[in-house]
């Protein structure tokens, strides 16, 4: 039995509330009362100056309601232990310490500390992934924010041309492919579009490499069976429109293929590479995804339940009496139980125990969305045994799988 060499020795801990401007940080000792309260500014000087003040007080756990950026790393480069309340759970710990519900930031600075004083054995400390991860992780969510814009942008360039040009909003089978772009960079206006043949629509259509696999003569009869565009003078004004759109997603398209060459690159270097690619249609940018939503600090998920928690792919539980409920799990890592269930969902067209999976929750009334969580969290199960282990996923060795086969 280990023996305190200090006993009477305060334990004493901090909150810092998170703004974009300053920061408020509080310090509370081992009964809860405030030793000092404080404000730094958002700099590399006021940064400096709390982790300064924080160990001068003694403090050696600090709760906070987000666990990334420049403050936090300032926190933990000092060596202090960091715990992350997020802003949900701070909303209802306030309740703790009044009525009212007011908002304050000094106010939940004092609820973080304190909450790190009383809960600590609740609290699980932060530990951060590897420069090579998170610097993966920043590329992927850049790319995928970059094809949300993609879609956004081709949306918008498709209700524009069903206004002015209808005939190039349907002329391809996408309104933001290579071919389509192209189009439009030629025939902005429905006049331009009319001076084409099927003789040389087809020269044209060689002229740009196209490989669509449709007959000249049918891409004509498209443009002949819709409805007119917009005619005159009023069709240039459309067209700088309709040109601007173009360049819009000619931009997102090569910037998305230049981070996703990136992405690729940095998933090669990653040690825990084959432990993600070995998944059944995992490919590049998903096997990437997977990677760095789940991170590389083995310690963050200690349990395999941990981690279908944190995913969102576990149901949540109400139980009162004899009434039982089972939910959608609402708080949530979304960014990774989107990379999860992305993943799961497509695995089910390669691996025939996914498949079978799928199917029996689908025959038990599940919907797509249902069905796919609960695939998830099977595959979260085998992914986290093979995290742990270092170790490929080897579908010889599965044996759900072996028995289904």
């Amino acid at each position: 039995m280990s023996i305190d060499p200090n006993p009477t020795a305060m334990r004493v801990t901090a909150g810092v509330d998170w703004a974009k401007d300053d920061h408020a940080v509080c310090v509370v000792g081992d009964q809860g009362e405030v030793l000092d309260r404080f404000t730094v500014p958002h700099d590399a000087a006021g940064l400096k100056r709390m982790a300064a003040k924080l160990l001068r007080a003694g403090v050696e756990q600090v709760g906070i309601e987000r666990g990334d950026g420049p403050v936090v790393q300032t926190l933990m480069h000092a060596g202090l232990t960091v715990f992350v309340i997020p802003p949900g759970q701070v909303k209802n710990l306030r309740s703790r310490y009044g009525s009212a519900g007011n908002k304050d930031d000094r106010f939940d600075a004092y609820v973080l500390a304190d909450v790190v004083r009383t809960d600590v054995r609740r609290l699980r400390p932060m530990l951060v992934d590897s420069e090579q991860t998170i610097a993966l992780r920043g590329s992927v969510r850049a790319r995928r924010d970059l094809v949300t814009h993609r879609v956004a942008a081709a949306n918008q360039l498709r209700a524009h041309l069903q206004l002015v040009f209808p005939a190039a909003a349907t002329l391809f089978a996408d309104i933001d492919s290579p071919i389509t772009l192209t189009f439009l960079g030629r025939f902005t206006t429905q006049q331009a579009a009319d001076w084409l043949s099927p003789k040389r629509l087809a020269v044209w259509l060689r002229s740009v490499s196209y490989s669509g696999g449709v007959d000249p003569a049918v891409l004509h009869a498209r443009l002949l069976a819709a409805p007119r565009g917009v005619t005159g003078e009023p069709a240039g004004i459309h067209a700088g429109t309709t040109t601007a759109l173009v360049a819009v997603l000619r931009t997102l398209t090569a910037q998305i293929q230049i981070l996703a060459a990136s992405i690729g690159e940095q998933l090669n270097a990653h040690p825990d590479a084959p432990i993600f690619t070995s998944l059944p249609r995992s490919g590049t940018v998903r096997a990437a995804r997977l990677l760095a939503e789940i991170g590389d600090a083995r310690g963050r998920f200690p349990t395999r339940e941990s981690l279908t928690c944190l995913a969102g792919v576990a149901p949540s539980t109400r139980q009162s009496g004899k009434v039982k409920t089972v939910m959608f799990r609402w708080g949530a890592d979304k960014q990774l139980r989107d990379a999860l269930c992305d993943f799961a969902g497509d695995s089910r067209r390669a691996n025939p125990w996914a498949a079978d999976l799928y199917a029996k929750a689908t025959a038990r009334g599940c919907d797509h969305p249902h069905a796919v969580r609960i695939l998830a969290r099977a595959w979260a199960h085998i992914i986290w045994r093979c995290w742990q282990d270092n170790t490929p996923y080897n579908p010889a060795t599965h044996g759900a799988l072996q028995t289904l086969l």
